[in-house]
């Protein structure tokens, strides 16, 4: 693509400082910073997850994007966007909120450290709430960076029910993967449940085994690049990447602990 990115939308699972420190959290704070004093537009995005306190991070309902019903296994979800801002940063972080979904206090597990029944749905909703907010900002990303496991429903969207929109039709799909793949299997009928739009179930075949390897896999084979982001990726994924075909740049651990990790994203992006 090379100088015609100018436009990048990051889709995270964490970031800090409204989730704990960890490397998703740390990447989801910092690299969009890095990315906007590059010379290009962002936007970030991620799930407004009950543990987040708004009082505290000064969160704020952006009304004219709210009020959008998102339909998910035939019931209306109330699609309601937060936006608030870090100031060090200059950077304003747009939250995806309904109250079924995220308003438990914990991320992804009860507190018996079960793994929410849910979590396939709250995947679908946030990857749909994500581009129908974007298409209401009528804001054509160049570059859309999925981040973190609950993005990955994203990449097969946006290649299948939104390619034809015109706000997406340019957009090339990044894909990071870390360690936060789940080992809990998702319901048995995600694949039923993820069907949308341009989205068949031949497309979605890898899902009848609904495993969080398998999500990976399916977002990876709708993506246009890789970005190996921590060492604890798993093996059967690192090498499903590498033989797609698919441009990957690989994990380098120096380069994340003094930061110049984000010189590298940007010439990916760029290079897609």
């Amino acid at each position: 693509m090379g100088e015609s990115v100018k436009r990048v939308l990051f889709v995270n699972s964490e970031i800090f400082p409204y989730l704990p420190e960890s490397d998703i959290a740390n990447i989801g704070r910092y690299l969009p910073q890095g990315i906007q004093e590059r010379k290009k537009e962002i936007r970030s995005f991620m799930p407004r997850y009950g543990c987040i306190n708004e009082r505290k991070n000064q969160l704020h309902e952006v009304i004219r994007l709210s009020g959008m019903n998102i339909v998910i296994n035939d019931v209306d979800r109330p699609l309601v966007i937060k936006v608030a801002s870090i100031s060090a940063a200059r950077m304003q972080v747009y939250f995806i909120d309904n109250e079924d979904y995220f308003h438990r206090k914990s991320v992804y597990c009860d507190e018996n450290g079960e793994f929410f029944k849910d979590n396939a749905e709250r995947a679908i909703f946030f990857a749909r709430g994500v581009l129908e907010t974007v298409k209401k900002l009528r804001w054509a990303p160049d570059v859309i960076h999925c981040q973190g496991w609950i993005s990955q429903v994203l990449p097969l969207y946006l290649k299948k029910a939104y390619i034809d929109d015109p706000i997406f039709s340019n957009s090339k799909i990044v894909l990071s993967l870390y360690g936060d793949t789940p080992t809990t299997d998702f319901p048995a009928d995600f694949k039923d449940r993820i069907l949308f739009g341009g989205v068949s179930e031949k497309d979605v075949e890898i899902l009848a085994e609904p495993t969080g390897i398998n999500l990976a896999k399916l977002a990876a084979s709708y993506s246009d690049g890789i970005i190996l982001g921590a060492e604890e990726v798993a093996p059967e994924l690192v090498e499903y990447c590498q033989e797609s075909g698919l441009p990957v740049l690989p994990f380098n651990k120096e380069k994340f602990q003094d930061g110049t990790y984000i010189e590298d994203y940007n010439s990916f992006y760029d290079n897609l």
